[in-house]
């Protein structure tokens, strides 16, 4: 059954114990199963559906549904949804493992290099954030609102951890050698990050209630589906509360890197939300900051240097190469979308 699947997905599929007892908590009769990714695709008697190991805890899963459960509440019901229990649980525990089913989405992937499919995901994602206006949890469980100034700050410190791995090597690689050409300018993006979100009104957007928003924060390409001309959205296991600038930063983000920052994407992004929310400048000031902070080669460099990412070192050159190949096209197109706050 694994024969073909990718290793990392091999990795993490190996990990499922399919035993029917985990089934039997629920209502229908499994046909088949396909693995898919990092998960199965159940053929049962009641429709298609998911089959998922979770990673996280059952706390962090109730946020979730929640979360889900409230944006349904609020008349936006192109979003995943659990399949429940007998019980009426989202989850079921199975020696010590997390297991969740939802309904299959029968729907293709977005494909961003697509503006048509951008121009809905923008539309999709302005309607989503309108719908969880108001959603929060116990504990504050997933809260981010107000701490993005001293997650850059952070993020600082581990650049320079990053740095002193990259010199402690005696035979340094290709990889070493971009990191360590590259650093300094980086990091004083992040500092100018900082500097701006500061100055700006960031703080006390996080107190107004109509800004802050369950932010899905992952919008890759894979996790907005396109049925009958509309955007779905699936795949929430790192959503967060923050402000709704923060997912649409992650967005514009995603989109851009295969673009070559090319500014009217951007803008027709930003169009697209607006249609079905709206924007300040106040908020629009704080989407700069976020959009200076160098994403792309914070996430390779601590993915290398931590090894979080089970890659071929190939992978890794191969994509810090490319991201730090744009990093005139991002210069200019930061400079453009600063130009446009005016």
């Amino acid at each position: 059954m694994l024969e073909n699947i990718r290793f990392k997905d091999k990795k993490a599929l190996i990990r499922y114990d399919l035993n029917i007892s985990i089934f039997k908590n629920y209502d229908f009769i499994v046909e088949d199963l396909i693995p898919v990714r990092k998960v199965f695709i159940l053929i049962t008697n009641k429709g298609n559906k998911i089959l998922k190991r979770l990673n996280y805890g059952v706390e962090e899963l109730k946020f979730i549904h929640g979360g889900i459960s409230y944006i349904r509440g609020h008349s936006f019901d192109r979003i995943f949804n659990f399949y429940l229990t007998k019980e009426g649980k989202p989850y079921v525990i199975w020696k010590k493992d997390i297991y969740c089913v939802m309904d299959l989405i029968e729907a293709r992937e977005s494909e961003y290099t697509n503006p048509i499919d951008v121009d809905m995901a923008s539309k999709g994602l302005g309607e989503l954030h309108k719908a969880s206006e108001g959603f929060r949890y116990k504990d504050k469980i997933r809260y981010a609102c107000g701490n993005t100034i001293d997650d850059f700050k952070r993020k600082i410190q581990e650049m320079e951890l990053f740095r002193s791995i990259a010199l402690l090597g005696e035979d340094r690689t290709e990889f070493d050698n971009i990191f360590l050409e590259n650093v300094d300018y980086y990091k004083e993006q992040i500092k100018e990050s900082i500097k701006v979100l500061d100055k700006s009104s960031f703080y006390k957007l996080c107190s107004q209630e109509d800004k802050v928003v369950l932010c899905h924060h992952d919008l890759a390409h894979h996790n907005i589906l396109i049925k009958n001309e509309e955007a779905y959205f699936v795949d929430f296991d790192y959503s967060i509360i923050d402000l709704k600038v923060h997912d649409l930063c992650n967005f514009i983000n995603k989109v851009e890197k295969g673009s070559a920052y090319d500014i009217e994407k951007a803008n027709s992004i930003i169009e697209g939300y607006c249609i079905n929310n709206e924007l300040n400048k106040k908020e629009l000031e704080v989407l700069y900051g976020m959009l200076i902070f160098p994403q792309d080669f914070y996430i390779i460099s601590k993915e290398y240097y931590t090894r979080t990412k089970e890659w071929e070192y190939d992978i890794f050159l191969e994509k810090l190469i490319k991201k730090n190949d744009l990093k005139e096209d991002r210069r200019e197109f930061l400079e453009e979308f600063k130009a446009n706050l005016v």
